[in-house]
């Protein structure tokens, strides 16, 4: 089984596609891979850091269900 890569490694791993890039020092197929590889992992990124803005954007209220943080919000601003 595959180890899982944590979000911090993913972005160190896209800052050197990055540098390698911008040195310009890079072989045009092998650019172009990393190019590719860079794209993937820029996905990955989004895609945690959206999961991560979801799950944070929602709160427990005292029933035990979720709601959407603005929607607390609104409704604590309501009852002042």
């Amino acid at each position: 089984m595959a180890e899982q890569v944590s979000f911090e490694q993913n972005m160190q791993n896209l800052e050197k596609i990055v540098n390698d890039l911008e040195r310009g020092d890079v072989p045009l197929e092998e650019a172009l891979d990393k190019f590719k590889d860079g794209v993937e992992l820029s996905k990955k990124l989004q895609q945690t850091l959206k999961n991560a803005e979801n799950t944070l954007a929602k709160v427990v209220k005292d029933d035990g269900k979720e709601h959407p943080f603005e929607n607390v919000e609104s409704e604590d601003s309501q009852n002042v």
